[in-house]
């Protein structure tokens, strides 16, 4: 008997002959609230690698790119950040702000494609973990442009994608589709240099850390 192809690859390849690479991820949250699919980035907690990495806030600014239902955006707002948390799945932020009704998290649907003109250089601390690599090469100069543009003077921006240079790319089928090194370090643009670049999870993903 064959696997059935999971939902996320199913619906990313209507998306995208539709022209559009990330209207499948509101039919993807849509289809997992019916119990028709399941959405596999979510964890009910934290991201681990942000919670290892996670700064006192002070109230500072901060935007979670993708936040889905919402983990990692509580983590920074426990630890005194203000956060602004950004889906382009309505579900997604639906879904989050009934987890969290007393959030002080202000949860937005927004594209990160197309994002809001006052986000530039808004934001102490940019968060984008596992997001980008959800789109094809094509559309990810523009979403990097994007994610660089909302980092203020001396803030940071975390970033974490799986690492191209340690999977067996003849063989992948995606989503996500992992980035090269020189992907990531695209994102120092406009103004933002790199602080650091490392592989982590025994070289599967890797780890950067901008500055502007």
């Amino acid at each position: 008997m064959t696997t059935p192809e999971p939902a996320d690859r199913v619906l990313a390849r209507a998306s995208l002959a539709e022209g559009d690479p990330t209207a499948w991820f509101d039919r993807l949250y849509t289809a997992a609230a019916r119990g028709e699919a399941e959405v596999p980035w979510t964890r009910g907690k934290p991201n681990p690698d942000l919670a290892a990495w996670v700064r006192p806030g002070d109230g500072r600014r901060a935007l979670v790119v993708g936040s889905a239902l919402g983990d990692d955006a509580e983590l920074l707002a426990a630890h005194g950040w203000a956060v602004t948390a950004f889906d382009v799945a309505p579900t997604a932020v639906e879904a989050a702000r009934a987890r969290f009704p007393e959030s002080a998290v202000d949860y937005v649907v927004a594209d990160l494609l197309h994002p809001p003109a006052d986000w530039a250089r808004a934001f102490d601390l940019v968060v984008e973990i596992i997001n980008i690599q959800a789109m094809p090469r094509e559309f990810r100069p523009a979403a990097v442009a994007s994610l660089a543009s909302f980092l203020a003077p001396g803030g940071t921006a975390l970033v974490s994608e799986v690492a191209e240079e340690n999977q067996d790319m003849a063989n992948w089928q995606g989503p996500p589709w992992p980035f090269s090194r020189a992907e990531v370090e695209s994102v120092a643009q406009d103004g933002v240099r790199l602080v650091s670049l490392e592989t982590i999870h025994d070289g599967a993903r890797y780890w950067a850390t901008f500055t502007r």
